[in-house]
């Protein structure tokens, strides 16, 4: 959902971003626009079983150092501004998390959780600027269980309910079933 049609900066996205009236507002600025992210619980929760599981992979696995931040973690990708539902930035490429709204230095690791609201010409143009700056990205579907996998020079993998998601080189030995993402154990 588009909230200001004509294209502006980036730095007068940040400064429309920085109002006090959109404090609450979760915005992205893609191609030139600004876009209010809107989610609903099921895409919710599914991005939060995620980040469980990385942060549990995390605590189980100390040699691979970073962070993992939730849907209010922005990332300056490309020039862009984007709040991916959960991504892993690793200790080499940035010590600590930033204060900023939107850090710096883009994350290994971008999960990109659709929702009804999600413009697939948006996510391509994400995905495209994600892969540009060397992060990973997972676009999980929800309504379809599946996912798929974007990694820099690489084939886009295409994972069903049935497959086994891993983490590549990012987090080496991570592995998800997504019948456990998807089938969650009541």
């Amino acid at each position: 959902m588009a909230v200001q049609a004509p294209r502006i900066t980036a730095e007068e996205f940040e400064r429309f971003a920085a109002l006090p009236a959109n404090a609450d507002r979760r915005l992205e600025y893609i191609g030139g626009e600004v876009i209010e992210v809107v989610s609903n619980q099921v895409s919710s929760a599914l991005a939060y079983r995620i980040g469980l599981f990385i942060g549990m992979y995390l605590m189980q696995h100390p040699q691979v150092e970073g962070f993992v931040t939730g849907s209010d973690g922005g990332y300056v990708i490309a020039g862009e501004r984007y709040i991916p539902d959960v991504a892993f930035v690793s200790k080499a490429r940035q010590a600590a998390p930033s204060d900023r709204p939107y850090g710096l230095i883009p994350p290994d690791l971008a999960v990109e959780v659709l929702s009804p609201t999600n413009d697939p010409d948006d996510m391509r143009i994400k995905v495209g600027n994600y892969l540009a700056v060397g992060t990973v990205v997972w676009v999980v579907n929800p309504s379809k269980q599946l996912v798929q996998v974007f990694a820099p020079g690489q084939i886009v993998q295409k994972l069903d309910i049935d497959d086994t998601l891993n983490g590549g080189d990012v987090l080496p030995g991570f592995a998800l079933a997504l019948k456990d993402l998807f089938t969650p154990a009541e």
